[in-house]
């Protein structure tokens, strides 16, 4: 074994030893629990009003601390169940980043109401999909998402308030729904550790999206297995806590992602505001205002996808800003190209980074690798958490040995309870308390995790599998690519043969030939591309960064049906 299982092994039987802050309860039947984690994300949010007056958030000049936050919070809570708002009700929240974000999901779950954060990137009708199938009734959105869906709404009887109107004293303002109940508490309500306490949709990158419904319990656990993860991970660094403490900044992360996701929900709002550290919030990304943020503010810690950690570490204006105070980069929503560690040694050569594997059906929960291991096991997810099973399965649901390559599998206390209304699906992704994740990926011979692909993205070649983050991975070595999409696209002897869409920095120059030759000194022949095409443009992503391949496959199948 080892020696960095042993110090993870060491470190997580320490936190998780009985009578320990994280002490596991539950057998290797049913799966384990954390014994002393909340049961309610009332507990669990209870805890941010001790840090006080101390800052919390900054958000464009705005300034809030925990007390304010909270307060704001308890007024829109309170202001809810003068509505009408009663525990199990749903409510929608779709808007961009903003502060009052935060409140209202702090405010919704406080009363026993199930928050239903709305990808705000979608269209009028994929956000009036998303409240309507929730069975919302009423919605919070900023004035954009108003505009778009009022006429929507409207017609489904689902009512509005709006958060930052254009016009301040508008009716319909989340100030004007709070007027009367500044300075108030909600007034308490019973709410079970197995009621339900979110529904978050996941991306829909495949047809329609699917309401993921978590518990008061999944969620609590979720939380607070984020904390036992980073205490092991600091005490299996020690020197780099040193280092990071000798600096003397204060803890403080940039949230740069959607907060309509896990990534920006779970793993950086929720879990921040339970430890007391600051937050930076973006409206959305912009490298250029992360830089001016990272140094104004002293950010300490940035988490966000792979191709926002490029952007950052390959900006020009990276070696001309103050970094000093930047340490940590964690990095998630997908598999970790190489290239974003050799980034790192090179341009931050001692941070504290890592990197993790969930999902919105895990609740952010699965695996995670940080410090020293992020460095030392490239290409890998990480540990598997005390709280999550997983095992590898081929198409019939059946184990595979270890090493073998196959779907993810997942148990957990963590795991969302269902899809919202969707029988059928979970008759088919739910088997004896395991998940199908449509994750491939493997478990080596000391337990740890390494990602492949997704399953649906798989492209089968003449009856080899080929993975497209591989292909992907080894082109964005090359200098001058910026993105990289491998895709299959159908050929009649083969079944489906590799193209890729290739995006170049700016003013970079490669050619076809250049690329091909590049690709066949790092793939096997059955893996180089068949087809290369340039994009001008940036490829396109969802709200969590992932590049949409469905659209650009259905863009290069009409193109080629065009020429003939």
């Amino acid at each position: 074994m080892s020696s960095l299982k042993q110090e993870f092994d060491a470190a997580m039987a320490q936190l998780t030893a009985g009578g320990a802050p994280y002490e596991l309860a539950g057998d290797e039947q049913t799966g384990h629990y954390y014994k002393l984690a909340p049961a309610t994300l009332s507990d669990a949010l209870a805890v941010a009003r001790q840090h006080g007056d101390r800052e919390f958030l900054i958000y464009e000049g705005e300034r809030r601390s925990f007390n304010e936050l909270m307060e704001e919070a308890d007024a829109i809570a309170a202001a809810l169940q003068d509505r009408g708002v009663r525990p199990g009700e749903r409510v929608a929240l779709a808007m961009r980043n903003y502060p009052e974000w935060m409140a209202i999901f702090i405010a919704v779950t406080s009363i026993g109401g199930v928050i239903v954060p709305v990808n705000s990137w979608g269209q009028p009708g994929d956000i009036a999909y998303t409240v309507e199938d929730a069975g919302a009734r009423l919605a919070f959105c900023d004035q954009q998402r108003h505009d778009g869906v009022a006429d929507l709404f409207r017609d489904k009887g689902i009512d509005i308030i709006i958060a930052r109107p254009t016009r301040a004293e508008d009716p319909r303002g989340l100030d004007a729904f709070v007027a009367d109940f500044r300075g108030r508490a909600p007034a308490g309500v019973e709410i079970g550790t197995d009621d339900l306490a979110m529904i978050m949709y996941t991306s829909g990158t495949s047809g329609k999206p699917k309401g993921a419904a978590s518990t008061h319990r999944a969620i609590c656990q979720a939380l607070y297995n984020m904390e036992c993860a980073a205490i092991a991970a600091a005490m299996t660094n020690g020197e780099s806590i040193t280092a990071m403490l000798e600096r003397g900044f204060e803890p403080t992360s940039l949230l740069a992602v959607p907060l309509f996701h896990v990534s920006g929900c779970h793993a950086q709002f929720l879990t921040n505001l339970r430890a007391g550290r600051r937050i930076v919030m973006m409206y959305k990304w912009d490298v250029d205002r992360a830089l001016d943020y990272i140094e104004q503010e002293r950010v300490t810690t940035i988490a966000a996808a792979p191709s926002m950690v490029l952007d950052l570490l390959d900006s020009p204006r990276f070696g001309q800003t103050d970094t000093s105070s930047l340490f940590s980069l964690g990095i998630g929503g997908a598999a970790t190209p190489p290239l974003v560690g050799k980034l790192l040694q090179q341009k931050l050569p001692q941070n504290f980074s890592g990197t993790g594997w969930g999902m919105t059906e895990t609740n952010a929960q699965g695996a995670s690798l940080t410090g020293r291991a992020f460095h030392e096991k490239p290409n890998c997810a990480g540990f598997p958490h005390p709280i999550i099973d997983i095992r590898i399965c081929d198409e019939q649901g059946s184990a595979l040995a270890q090493g073998e390559t196959g779907e993810i599998w997942v148990r957990s206390c963590a795991n969302i309870r269902e899809y919202w209304h969707r029988p059928e699906v979970n008759a088919e992704e739910f088997r004896d308390g395991w998940l199908k994740t449509g994750d491939i990926g493997y478990l080596d011979e000391e337990g740890f995790l390494f990602l492949a692909d997704r399953a649906k993205d798989m492209i089968i070649r003449g009856g080899e599998n080929i993975y497209p983050i591989e292909i992907e991975n080894e082109l964005l070595e090359m200098e001058g690519v910026k993105e990289v999409a491998a895709i299959g696209l159908p050929h009649e002897r083969l079944g489906e043969e590799v193209a890729v869409v290739v995006h170049l920095h700016l003013h970079a120059k490669v050619s076809e030939e250049a690329l091909l030759a590049f690709a066949r000194e790092r793939l096997a022949p059955y893996k180089v591309p068949a087809h290369v095409f340039f994009s001008d443009k940036a490829l396109p992503r969802n709200a969590t960064n992932k590049v949409l391949k469905r659209e650009l496959k259905e863009g290069l199948l009409a193109g080629l049906a065009a020429e003939g």
